[in-house]
Parts: C-alpha cells; sequence; structure tokens
C-alpha cells in the first residue's frame, strides 16, 4: 500500500507536516514498515481541500486532526 502526502505550500500551511508525521508514527507504532510505504509529493492540484493524502491513487482530504480515524478506516482496515 503507498500513501502519498503532498507537501506543496497551500497544504503546508493546512498541516501537511504534521499528517505526515502521525502517519510516520501510526505505520511504526502498527508495525507496518513492510507494508505501507508513505510518500511526499508537492501539488496535487485539490488545494481547496485539506491536506491532499492518496492511498494507492485515491484521494482523500486530511486534517491533521482526522489523520489518526483516516488511518484507522483507510489502512489499517485493508491490511
Amino acid at each position: 500500500m503507498k500513501i502519498t502526502v503532498c507537501i506543496g505550500s497551500s497544504c503546508h500551511l493546512k498541516g501537511s507536516r504534521q499528517v505526515v508525521e502521525q502517519l510516520q508514527y501510526l505505520i511504526a507504532s502498527n508495525d507496518l514498515k513492510d507494508k505501507v510505504e508513505l510518500a511526499g509529493t508537492f501539488c496535487m492540484g485539490t488545494c481547496q481541500n485539506g491536506v491532499c493524502v492518496t492511498v494507492d491513487n485515491e484521494n482523500f482530504s486530511l486534517t491533521p486532526e482526522t489523520t489518526k480515524e483516516f488511518f484507522e478506516k483507510q489502512v489499517l482496515a485493508k491490511v
């Protein structure tokens, strides 16, 4: 599974650094480093929403506050 987080300027202002840090922690604490790849990219073109994230090419919009729930529903439930 590949998770890609936008780290462009608009998403950075919306908390992409915190989202990345939370995802890194959640992947490590659930021992998923060999099953989940975390990557960064620049603008994904949906800047009007929250931090742009894709999981295996499916788009999501996150905030630092919604990251844990997203991880549980979209990552843990599928690995």
